[in-house]
């Protein structure tokens, strides 16, 4: 009795065993291939539970999900034979397991390795298309699309697609930094240098036409201002008239009452005139005798 729960034991071990041996899960996250003998003989795998062959057959997994190359800032000549330091990274996923397995033998780091390289070819390549301003500022999104449709055919022969291609810093070398700082601050002082001949051009306009515009408002105002002492004045002339017409006696005694208050109007006047003098005829008749 004893031995044959023994045995009952045994078999049931064997089968878990075995059931472990053969039995494989696939998650969401996964690619997987079975191999036999070295030999891809399935793949495409759904999410979910599997079986193989036990020592026969073997399952080999690769990540699903976007993976990255950040490898070292590449060394590449621009189009004016500039030397620049470009430091990337690439964006790619596995869509091919069966190829990437063939290309690769499913190792990650040989993948990457591989790519890397087509990845840097492709680099050396559009880099040496364009000039340093092209690479740098005005076409860099440009750059980075044909970097993609360059390096992708190549790629794919991996089973990979990829995803996205950065710049993260472009760097000159050393010797050619300082040379074009150097340029650089040339050039930004010759913007400057025109910037302040601009402005000085135009304070010199702004000033001409503040003068002219100042020229012209005081003509205006010294001629409206004649107008109207004119106009002023022939107003008085036609009222002294119509006074010297309505009665001429009172027009002459207002006349030199008015010209006794401008003369002797001040204290310390001196005035010094004969007293039978026209001049003081209305003073002499003040005694009421006329």
């Amino acid at each position: 009795m004893d031995s044959g729960r023994f045995g009952i034991f045994v078999l049931i071990g064997l089968a878990i065993v075995v059931g472990g041996l053969a039995l494989f899960t696939v998650n969401e996250r996964e690619l997987a291939i079975k191999l036999r003998v070295g030999e891809v003989v399935t793949a495409e795998y759904e999410p979910g539970l599997h079986w193989k062959w036990p020592i026969l057959e073997t399952v080999q997994k690769f990540p699903k999900r976007i993976l990255t190359i950040s490898d070292r800032p590449e060394r590449v000549f621009t189009a004016e034979n500039e030397s620049l330091d470009v430091d990337f990274f690439v964006k790619y996923r596995i869509v091919d397991s069966v190829r990437f397995y063939t290309s690769t033998g499913g190792v990650r780091d040989v993948a990457d390795q591989r790519l890397g390289e087509i990845v840097k070819n492709a680099v050396v390549t559009e880099f040496g298309k364009r000039t340093v301003s092209e690479a740098i500022s005005v076409g860099r999104a440009e750059l980075m699309r044909d970097l993609l449709v360059t390096a992708a055919p190549t790629a794919k022969d991996l089973g990979v697609e990829l995803i996205d291609f950065r710049v993260k810093q472009v760097e000159f070398m050393e010797d050619v930094r300082n040379s074009v700082y150097a340029q650089m601050e040339a050039e930004r002082a010759r913007i400057a240098s025109q910037r302040r001949s601009e402005g000085r051009a135009i304070e010199r306009e702004k000033r001409a036409q503040a003068d002219r515009e100042r020229t012209v408002i005081l003509a205006n105002a010294y001629r409206d201002g004649e107008i109207i002492r004119g106009e002023g004045d022939a107003s008085a002339a036609e009222v002294y008239a119509n006074a010297y017409t309505k009665d001429a006696e009172f027009y002459a005694f207002y006349r030199s009452i008015d010209a006794y208050k401008r003369s002797m109007g001040k204290p310390g006047d001196l005035l010094v005139l004969d007293p039978n003098n026209e001049f003081f005829r209305y003073l002499n008749q003040s005694d009421g005798s006329q």
